[in-house]
């Protein structure tokens, strides 16, 4: 697998690639935003690492690039640790969020979890809610304007848990199966990290994000999509 690594910090760029590149990935390394652009096109990376304090284009305006033409996955690697960096780094179209310093066991799960396929169901129907319809076979949402359908951008990580809830529809999904299946059992506990996509998927997709009517949450317990607005 290729991995894109973009950070303006050498001492970083050169750990990743020796530890990563020791363990099989192909590693391509960039070490300011237009860089991270110029060697993304080039070289089509499966998957990307960015910092978001680089020079020039910062990351978010690096990731806001990249989803302009590219669905690979996106783990923003950031010294900053508050909120609000994480949601406007997911809302530009990240897909995970590890803060520095960070252990190299941690950044591995993170990747094979971005990595990591979601099994297909024996059948793929199109599922459709409000204005909504989910193509389970084709991997894509749209939704019904009035100039007709218009396609939905999902993140990779964001369609994984969209799946799990459609296939599942009508049934209870805990945190921890969500958290366990798409991220891996050592993040059980990441139930504040669960509602950041949880959120995102509502803007996107619910026609009241505030109060959704879809994409339900069974309070302290997990969440349940169901194809009908929620009585009362």
């Amino acid at each position: 697998m290729k991995i894109l690594i973009a950070d303006d910090d050498p001492q970083i760029l050169r750990a990743l690639r020796v530890t990563l590149g020791a363990r099989g990935y192909d590693i391509v390394t960039a070490h300011d935003g237009e860089g991270a652009l110029s060697a993304a096109i080039e070289h089509h990376p499966e998957l990307f690492l960015l910092d978001l304090g680089m020079p020039g284009l910062n990351g978010i305006e690096v990731i806001e690039g990249l989803r302009g033409w590219t669905s690979a996955p996106i783990l923003v690697v950031s010294g900053r640790t508050g909120a609000v960096d994480k949601v406007e780094a997911l809302d530009a179209g990240a897909d995970d969020y590890v803060t520095k310093p960070f252990s190299i066991e941690e950044l591995l799960a993170r990747i094979r979890a971005l990595t990591r396929r979601v099994p297909s169901a024996d059948s793929d129907p199109l599922v459709s809610f409000g204005d909504v319809t989910v193509d389970l076979s084709a991997k894509s949402v749209t939704r019904q304007t009035e100039d007709g359908p218009q396609l939905v951008r999902l993140t990779p990580t964001e369609w994984q848990i969209l799946e799990k809830l459609v296939r599942n529809a009508g049934k209870l999904v805990s945190r921890q199966t969500i958290l366990t299946d798409i991220w891996g059992p050592a993040h059980i506990t990441d139930t504040g990290y669960l509602r950041l996509y949880i959120a995102q998927l509502r803007k996107k997709l619910e026609p009241d994000p505030a109060h959704p009517r879809y994409l339900l949450t069974e309070a302290g317990m997990g969440y349940r999509f169901t194809g009908e607005p929620e009585a009362g």
